[in-house]
């Protein structure tokens, strides 16, 4: 399991015109963002409604998880939590 995976968040509750550079403009402000991604489905390219957003470091994860969780992104109160690991 790569290092970066524990400072991965689960963004839920995503409306489904909330794409990339929307979630990346909101979490980039709590530190050195190194991914924002909105999952879409494959056939459709319509939103699922989560994504994820990593950080270089753990303070700046457990920041986001304070401060976004249940805010309003795009017109939703959005979800936030650390990411479970892949299995």
């Amino acid at each position: 399991m790569a290092e970066d995976s524990e400072y991965r968040c689960f963004i839920g509750n995503l409306s489904w015109s909330t794409f990339y550079q929307i979630l990346k403009d909101a979490f980039r402000k709590f530190g050195n963002l190194v991914e924002a991604k909105v999952v879409v489905d494959k056939f459709s390219g319509r939103s699922k409604g989560f994504g994820f957003v990593a950080f270089d470091e753990k303070k700046a994860m457990e920041e986001v998880i304070d401060a976004m969780n249940g805010i309003d992104l795009d017109g939703r109160a959005i979800t936030v939590d650390k990411a479970q690991p892949l299995l």
